[in-house]
């Protein structure tokens, strides 16, 4: 189990030496807790201390990095079972199928897709991770092409998928330098697999049937010299997964089994129902989904559950405040205030560009609380309003001084007339009747 902050103070020099960057041993302990600190900057630990730390501390799930350059990923790094408890840090990456038997033209439309397609979703870019290509032909040259051919159009993530190490050996001729992830070394031939990751230094995935094989398997392969690894449950049904997934997890969490600290691996193409496979990996610890390619719904579908099941459940997404233009306002265009929170924003943003009106967007911190919530925590108050106008330059945007704000936010617009000078018109309180309003109540 993990020591708690007071445990390891108790273990920690206790000098308040300020060299950890922390400015006393019991700061630097709480970050220990939280997993947000290394030992090692800690100079004065003694060598029984630091087996101690080392072993509690650091992650139990170890960080894996998929790919190099722009596009590489980061999965594992994890410390809780449940979102609620802290957040979760890595998004599962998610990669398409490519096999060996499909046209050059065909992979490449594929690969090219990956690469390209961006779904912009509250202010967020959101993409596949890269390519997963199947040694489905079972020959050395079809396989060598399919990964020439995926080499040729995009340097991203790769997973190769083979159970012949000959078809790998030449697959990592052409992209070892990108250090691919192999898929997958068996309790039956882990030793020419962890031979190959070890050479290009790739990742590596085990699988295996049973939890008590997985456990072993792992081992093996860090004993041979692999410490980047993915774990393959080997689940035939979505309800096997489910349980295999959460046991791997809360034994790592709890370091009940420290050898299944492992990131998590998903072939969500052997089963029946691809989408309801994505979805539960996304949500149930893996980190590494392979699928085919998704339809536009699908894909929308994914890439947004994604979103929401890791951002962090204690820290609303917000935006930068400031003064944004919709359209190219010009001295006579409203002036609409409202707060930091992005679905707010967002949904404003996309009703106002519906309108075709130009305007101004006054964002103002409220720390992303929604405008009922900031209103009702006094977040959102006249002073805020006036140092907002002042600080974003809002009077030298146009020649009147009239600011609409939200309905919910009609308590305060008296003390903000008197605060910033400005007259005050109460927008309506649902954003989708902004256009109407905008029509028949603006006036400059």
């Amino acid at each position: 189990m993990p020591l708690k902050a007071l445990d390891i103070y108790k273990l920690l020099p206790r000098k308040n030496c300020k060299e950890c960057g922390d400015p006393t041993c019991l700061t630097f302990a709480m970050k220990l807790a939280a997993g947000k600190a290394d030992i090692e900057l800690c100079p004065y630990l003694d060598e029984n201390a630091k087996s101690v730390l080392g072993a509690t501390t650091r992650p139990p799930i170890r960080r894996v990095k998929l790919g190099v350059g722009e596009r590489s990923f980061a999965v594992g790094e994890e410390f809780v079972l449940y979102r609620h408890d802290k957040t979760f840090y890595h998004p599962p990456g998610i990669m398409f199928v490519v096999s060996d038997t499909q046209s050059e033209e065909e992979i490449t439309a594929i690969t090219a897709r990956v690469r390209d397609e961006t779904l912009t979703r509250v202010g967020a870019d959101l993409k596949f991770n890269g390519t997963a290509i199947v040694n489905t032909s079972g020959t050395i040259e079809a396989y060598a092409k399919a990964v020439a051919a995926v080499e040729k159009t995009a340097g991203l993530p790769e997973v190769l998928v083979s159970e012949n190490p000959a078809a790998l050996a030449a697959a990592l001729v052409l992209c070892g330098s990108y250090h691919p992830t192999i898929c997958a070394a068996t309790p039956e031939n882990y030793k020419q697999i962890c031979a190959l990751a070890k050479q290009y230094a790739c990742r590596l995935v085990v699988r295996a049937s049973t939890l008590e094989a997985l456990v072993q398997l792992a081992k093996d392969c860090v004993a041979e010299g692999v410490p980047d690894i993915l774990l393959d449950p080997g689940a035939k049904t979505l309800g096997d997964f489910l349980y295999r997934s959460t046991a791997v997890r809360q034994l790592a969490i709890t370091r009940a089994v420290p050898d299944l600290g492992y990131p998590v691996y998903l072939d969500a193409t052997t089963f029946e129902d691809e989408d309801a496979a994505i979805a539960l990996g996304i949500v149930k610890y893996a980190s590494v989904i392979v699928a085919k390619p998704l339809s536009p719904a699908s894909a929308k579908a994914a890439l947004t559950l994604r979103q929401n099941i890791y951002t962090d459940p204690q820290k609303p997404i917000q935006m930068n405040p400031g003064i944004y233009r919709v359209g190219t306002p010009g001295k006579d265009a409203p002036v609409l205030m409202t707060v930091n929170f992005s679905l707010t924003y967002f949904t404003l943003q996309g009703y106002l560009e519906s309108t075709r009106i130009p305007c101004f967007m006054l964002i103002v911190d409220t720390e992303g609380l929604s405008v009922l919530t900031s209103v009702a925590a006094g977040k959102l108050n006249e002073s805020l309003v006036r140092d907002a106008i002042k600080k974003f330059g809002v009077e030298g945007e146009v020649n009147h001084r009239k600011l609409i704000i939200p309905g919910y936010a009609a308590p305060l617009s008296g003390r903000i007339e008197e605060a910033t000078g400005w007259k005050v018109l109460v927008g309506p309180r649902d954003a989708a009747e902004i256009g109407e309003y905008l029509v028949q109540e603006w006036k400059p």
